[in-house]
């Protein structure tokens, strides 16, 4: 079934207003999961309102907290999310980086005492927007076995940048996760009873699966592109979690939450944003212009099938799975009663 943005954001506000958000906050955390909905990212969307809820009912997320910010050094922030929603730590975190970054030419947040942030594409395409070049990673629970190994060692940990293109242009934007499927992708095909590529998934024997439940029995992800996506990951991880605070997801002391930083360079610190934004718009037209390989239509650059998509699904509705839908109107009547 597809559901227009507007309702599914509504949905979500009352449910996260029931659990004890402010009405604010609780509008700001659905518009950032209903904007990844809206863009493809269905792994980051509204579904991640069940979660959040179970998580504040564990103690896990305090609805009411406010995320602070400390000036380390100059050029550098620690912004401490106390268990407050994730995303109000990283709009903070964004928030400081836009003030610090003009004055010092490039800066760096670290998001401490983090819950799930969403999808990391929405706050480096923000810096993108005010003519900054955005990059953003993080680590969190240990759900992807290592190069060779089949148990769990680290966490997705994923990775995003953005550049901007010509004003009135989306950014360019990368964003993805160090292991070869999302968990969040997983979780989707699980719920549409979708069997997944080989080389994702390893069962809990570690044989290779096409069967997301395998995973949810013991199994483990794998990281993509073998050894490169695995040493990419393990350089998030120990950056990630040592300088956040939350440890490395499968050592001991880890602390549960996603270990969040961003960084920030002013493109003017450079040379002038507009030969920039000239030059990288006459790159992109340069690949659409690529010719095709056999079998393919066109060529993209990252931030353009997200484009797409939202334009579909903001005429069309977000495409929400029945089992979804039951949850989250079930949760809204449980939290409103």
């Amino acid at each position: 079934m597809n559901v227009q943005a507007a309702e599914l954001e509504a949905l979500a506000t009352r449910i996260l207003v029931a659990a004890g958000a402010s009405t604010a906050d609780a509008a700001t955390v659905a518009r950032s999961l209903v904007r990844s909905d809206l863009l493809g990212h269905d792994s980051h969307g509204v579904r991640r309102v069940i979660d959040y809820v179970t998580r504040i009912h564990n103690g896990l997320i305090d609805p009411r907290a406010e995320p602070k910010a400390e000036t380390t050094r100059p050029g550098t922030v620690v912004v401490h999310g106390r268990r407050a929603f994730g995303q109000l730590a990283a709009l903070r975190a964004v928030r400081e980086l836009l003030s610090l970054v003009p004055r010092q030419g490039s800066g760096v947040a670290v998001v401490r005492e983090c819950n799930h942030i969403g999808r990391l594409g929405e706050y480096v395409a923000m810096l993108a927007d005010q003519d900054l070049i955005g990059l953003a990673f993080g680590n969190a629970d240990p759900t992807v076995a290592p190069y060779g190994g089949r148990e769990r060692r680290l966490g997705t940990n994923p990775l995003a940048w953005a550049v901007p293109r010509d004003p009135g242009l989306p950014p360019v934007v990368m964003d993805w996760a160090t292991s070869g499927i999302a968990e969040g992708k997983l979780r989707v095909a699980r719920d549409r009873g979708e069997q997944v590529a080989e080389g994702l998934v390893l069962d809990a024997a570690g044989r290779p699966s096409t069967t997301p439940a395998d995973f949810y029995q013991g199994g483990a992800l794998l990281p993509f592109g073998g050894h490169k996506g695995y040493g990419l990951s393990v350089l998030i991880e120990i950056v990630g979690g040592l300088l956040s605070g939350i440890g490395i997801g499968s050592m001991p002391g880890f602390r549960e939450g996603w270990g969040t930083v961003l960084v920030a360079f002013d493109i003017a610190a450079f040379l002038p944003v507009r030969e920039f934004r000239a030059q990288t718009e006459r790159f992109c037209q340069a690949l659409a212009e690529t010719p095709l390989a056999e079998g393919a239509s066109e060529v993209l650059v990252p931030g353009e099938p997200e484009e797409r998509i939202r334009l579909e699904r903001t005429r069309d509705g977000i495409p929400v799975t029945e089992n979804t839908w039951r949850e989250l109107n079930a949760l809204s009547r449980t939290e409103e009663e």
